[in-house]
């Protein structure tokens, strides 16, 4: 199948799938004499197990990581189970800090009970003075799942389906 037959079947932009054969995660498609991408159903199903995984919000890393072990199944799977337990770990991080994030919103939220003009409103008023204190701590913006989040590459955004 060529690259948009792909893309439509796994529910995968065009784009994407070509990222994931520059990060190594998808082999490099074969082409044809016309210079179409050709795939084949295991290269449909290896796309489909990583879309899979970043569903999950796993990292490419860890995604090349559990690819290894997929294409060599008779490896024991201990460090498998190690990495989901890390995961498990990064999310339950996350959630901690998303429900914090959502604490202080609320807290927020309350400095502002009815619409009135801009200059009197309790939450742009809390939020220019919680930012004007003198080493004040600013709420931290909750990033991705990982620690190493600045250093993981995302998906590029969907563009026009092509070859």
């Amino acid at each position: 199948m060529k690259i948009g037959e792909l893309a439509t079947l796994t529910h995968t932009p065009v784009e994407t799938i070509r990222y994931y054969e520059r990060e190594g995660l998808l082999p490099e498609a074969a082409r044809t004499g016309g210079n179409y991408r050709i795939y084949n159903e295991a290269q449909a199903a290896r796309l489909s197990f990583i879309r899979h995984c970043r569903g999950l919000d796993m990292t490419l890393d860890e995604i090349r990581t559990l690819l290894r072990f997929k294409d060599a199944p008779t490896r024991n799977c201990g460090d498998v189970n190690a990495l989901l337990d890390a995961h498990i770990g990064h999310v339950a991080a996350r959630i901690r800090e998303l429900r914090q994030l959502e604490k202080q919103l609320k807290n927020l939220r309350e400095q502002c009970h009815e619409a009135q003009d801009a200059a009197h409103c309790g939450i742009l008023n809390e939020l220019t003075d919680l930012a004007s204190r003198p080493g004040h701590a600013h709420a931290g913006h909750v990033h991705g799942t990982h620690a190493r989040s600045a250093t993981r590459k995302a998906a590029p955004a969907p563009q026009k389906p092509g070859r």
